[in-house]
């Protein structure tokens, strides 16, 4: 991965291949943290809208005879983008068993829950290449700063989307004396960017490949 060393989210001394969620971006130190999933913790949600005006005879698409006419249904039908609803856990727990690691046993989570709260955030580019929070006003008057959201790359297995995260909820279930969590479960949402990019381009012909629309490698 590139980007800044980041503690990822669990420290199991399983062999697994883990998740990733990093900002696309290029900056030199992006935002990036890396997980497990818990069991059964994604949902994926694809819906369409459909409208077809004030005619009670065109109730739920446009009229068709044919296969060859069958496109004329989906007049007004809008498909909106695919969500996620996935859940991880950041855990410190197996970095704490190893004494010399200071940061586990200082600061438990909090570096990851830190990441996901600013992949949140507004950003503002600075003249110099980089970005930082927006909320800390680095533009050089408020009518150059433009904010904007992060995006995203969602790495799980084959597939690298990109996306907005749309809500982070963060439930933490075990603090150190200090009240520091080091051990939390977040829940994430992210809307894919369903746009002419690099990452989705890849990922539509990698789905149309799986399900059999197109014939090649």
């Amino acid at each position: 991965m590139n980007g800044i060393p980041v503690p990822s989210g669990d420290f199991s001394h399983l062999k697994v291949t883990r998740g990733a969620l990093k900002e696309y971006t290029v900056v030199s130190n992006p935002l990036e943290l890396e997980f497990d999933f818990n069991p059964a913790s994604i949902t994926r949600t694809r819906s369409v809208t459909v409208k077809t005006g004030n005619n009670p005879a065109t109730a739920g698409g446009y009229d068709f005879e044919n296969e060859a006419e069958a496109p004329r249904a989906a007049q007004g039908v809008t498909v909106n983008a695919e969500t996620f609803t996935v859940k991880i856990l950041l855990d410190a727990t197996d970095r704490m068993v190893n004494e010399t690691d200071t940061q586990a046993h200082t600061l438990g989570v909090q570096p990851e829950i830190d990441i996901l709260r600013s992949m949140l955030e507004p950003k503002l580019q600075t003249p110099d290449g980089a970005h930082t929070l927006a909320a800390m006003g680095q533009g050089s008057s408020p009518c150059e700063a433009h904010p904007y959201p992060s995006v995203l790359e969602f790495i799980w297995g084959v597939q690298q989307l990109p996306v907005f995260m749309t809500q982070v909820q963060i439930e933490l279930k075990a603090f150190l004396p200090t009240l520091v969590p080091y051990r939390a479960e977040a829940t994430l949402t992210l809307r894919i960017i369903e746009s002419i990019n690099p990452l989705y381009t890849k990922e539509v012909d990698r789905q149309m490949r799986s399900a059999g629309m197109v014939s090649g490698p």
